[in-house]
């Protein structure tokens, strides 16, 4: 009898043990929801998405920068719309309607983010991400946490919010 308490003891220190690996390798990865701009692959971590919608009944705002495309009500909610091709000098393709919006937040700031096209929510090894490269200077090298080998960039998306150059405080007298 003390023989199968010993197997299935051993057994629950095995299965504890996976389930520590399976755990560590979360801790390792990052999770990101992966966008088209321009046809180039973009990453945002889901931990600051709050949710995509598709891109419908955009007022733009006049006497704005470049990059604030207008505002959209989400739900009584009015949110600015950036186009973050402004800031990766990438082609500007107009508005279209198979476009998304990504709602982002961080802290109490809340925006959206215009995405060509929506690829996938994936899980990314963070061993895979390497940082951006030199050849990136000023605007762009400053939102970039990395880059993939698959040349999928993530975005920092705490800075992007956080930038004083996006934050427009300016009133119309």
């Amino acid at each position: 009898m003390n023989l199968d308490k010993e197997e299935i003891l051993l057994q629950r220190a095995k299965d504890l043990a996976k389930k520590k690996e399976i755990i560590e390798a979360k801790l390792l990865q990052l999770d990101i929801v992966e966008f088209y701009l321009s046809n180039e692959k973009y990453g945002i971590e889901s931990l600051f998405i709050r949710e995509i919608l598709p891109l419908k009944d955009l007022t733009p705002l006049p006497f704005t920068p470049p990059f604030l495309m207008g505002i959209i009500n989400v739900r009584g909610q009015i949110l600015p719309v950036m186009d973050l091709k402004f800031f990766f000098d990438l082609p500007a393709k107009g508005i279209h309607d198979f476009q998304k919006v990504i709602i982002v937040s961080y802290n109490s700031m809340e925006t959206c983010i215009i995405a060509d096209s929506i690829i996938a929510a994936k899980s990314i090894p963070l061993t895979s991400i390497q940082p951006a490269p030199p050849t990136l200077k000023g605007i762009q090298a400053e939102y970039i946490k990395g880059v993939t080998k698959e040349f999928l960039i993530i975005l920092d998306i705490e800075k992007i919010l956080t930038d004083k150059k996006i934050i427009i405080h300016d009133e119309v007298t």
